[in-house]
């Protein structure tokens, strides 16, 4: 959510969190309707920021509201890369369950090999099959806009800071950290993706490999839906259903570990 974002830090013109009517009524509504339905369980999911420190009233809210109505929480961070997505996309989650200890699933996948853990998926493992010659054109996926030049000299796995001083170039063309960090991001194919936002762009990333904006198809693979899931709308509309959207494969894994929580309590009262 927008009032919870990083992005927000740098916008001085908006207020943030709490202070935004957004992410008050996002909030106040959720725990209404908790109130109203109360459910055996709840999943609240939002953007990294909600658990930063500087937005500690939002979640002592959520939390403190929460366990008011009997509800039994836990919260943290989740990186989806850490359950088999092939996406760096960190999410904070709150979960709850009625009178009824609950925890967040943990991690089956990692970025240092380590025991009991699988290797994060890379994203050209699940697009191997996608990149094909014909795939390669970029008509109607033309990225970079007038850096187009640069973006094809940015090496996989890098961006725009490949052309700082800071990083060594030769010709510097842009100063550090004077963009945005996913301009002229480029994926390697040998690490996931980074997170795919909710707006398709000629100049900011991730972009393919093959210095061009990604096709649904391929942040359908790195977002871990189905082939076979069908989107509404422009390809604009279907790139934003998608980047907003909690990667399936990570939804299970929480949704998986407060079923558990829910049957331990339901199995304890029996």
């Amino acid at each position: 959510m927008p009032p919870f974002s990083k992005s927000r830090f740098y916008r001085k013109d908006k207020p943030r969190a709490l202070d935004d009517p957004n992410g008050w009524e996002t909030i106040q509504g959720f725990l209404n309707v908790l109130d109203w339905v109360r459910p055996q369980a709840f999943i609240l999911e939002n953007v990294k920021g909600l658990a930063y420190r500087v937005h500690a009233e939002a979640m002592e809210t959520i939390i403190n509201r929460a366990e008011a109505l009997g509800y039994c929480v836990s919260n943290g961070v989740l990186n989806a890369a850490d359950f088999g997505v092939p996406q760096i996309r960190e999410r904070c989650f709150v979960v709850g369950c009625l009178s009824s200890e609950v925890r967040l699933p943990m991690p089956t996948h990692s970025k240092v090999p380590a025991e009991g853990l699988r290797p994060w998926t890379t994203a050209g493992s699940v697009l191997a099959d996608l990149d094909t010659e014909e795939a390669a054109c970029d008509v109607g996926h033309f990225a970079g806009g007038q850096h187009h030049g640069l973006l094809r000299q940015v090496p996989p796995g890098e961006n725009y800071l490949f052309f700082t001083e800071k990083r060594g170039h030769p010709n510097p063309r842009f100063k550090w950290r004077s963009r945005y960090w996913s301009f002229l991001l480029k994926l390697s194919p040998d690490l996931p993706s980074w997170t795919i936002q909710a707006r398709r762009s000629n100049n900011m990333g991730p972009f393919h490999w093959r210095n061009r904006i990604l096709r649904i198809e391929e942040i359908k693979r790195l977002q871990t839906f189905p082939d076979a899931f069908e989107l509404a709308g422009t390809v604009e509309q279907q790139w934003r259903q998608i980047g907003n959207a909690v990667p399936p494969q990570l939804a299970q894994a929480v949704g998986e570990a407060v079923a558990r929580s829910l049957s331990e309590r339901f199995r304890d009262a029996a």
